[in-house]
């Protein structure tokens, strides 16, 4: 019996609310119990990011056709607009801001913990508002480094 991911029987419905509880956890360990070894351990794993990945690859791979590979190739508004529109592509689309956001959520704790900058209002936005968390978070080391952007990690020899 020959099947492909796009076969299989899963409410995307489900899949979107699976995935918005799934994050929860990983970002109240961060917010709440920041120097907690085991949020250190948890937040260390890219198990998480594997899960939310191939949820994506289901939701993507259950939405494409010919017509929106093609789109996808030279993206316009409209075409992004209509992939979207369905509930398939809006789940996937919202996977994909969840295990961004939730990734970059992780480089800000590391960050924080490494450089000892307090992360927890970017940690915030970043859950709720992506990338204003981290440019908050961008802001917040500059601030705390008297106007220095770069930082001994970020030059690279």
């Amino acid at each position: 019996m020959k099947w492909v991911l796009a076969d299989l029987p899963m409410n995307v419905s489900l899949l979107f609310d699976a995935t918005n509880l799934f994050v929860l956890p990983f970002w109240a360990l961060m917010i709440v119990g920041p120097n907690w070894q085991v949020t250190r351990r948890v937040m260390a794993s890219y198990l998480p990011f594997i899960a939310l990945a191939l949820v994506y690859l289901y939701l993507v791979a259950g939405s494409l056709n010919a017509e929106s590979l093609q789109a996808m190739s030279n993206p316009k508004l409209a075409d992004i607009a209509r992939f979207f529109g369905t509930e398939q592509g809006a789940a996937a689309g919202w996977v994909h801001y969840l295990v961004f956001d939730l990734f970059v959520g992780r480089w800000i704790y590391f960050e924080g913990q490494r450089t000892g900058v307090w992360t927890l209002h970017s940690l915030l936005l970043c859950l709720l508002f992506g990338p204003l968390g981290l440019l908050s978070h961008i802001l917040t080391v500059w601030v705390s480094q008297k106007g220095s952007l770069f930082t001994s990690a970020d030059v690279r020899s």
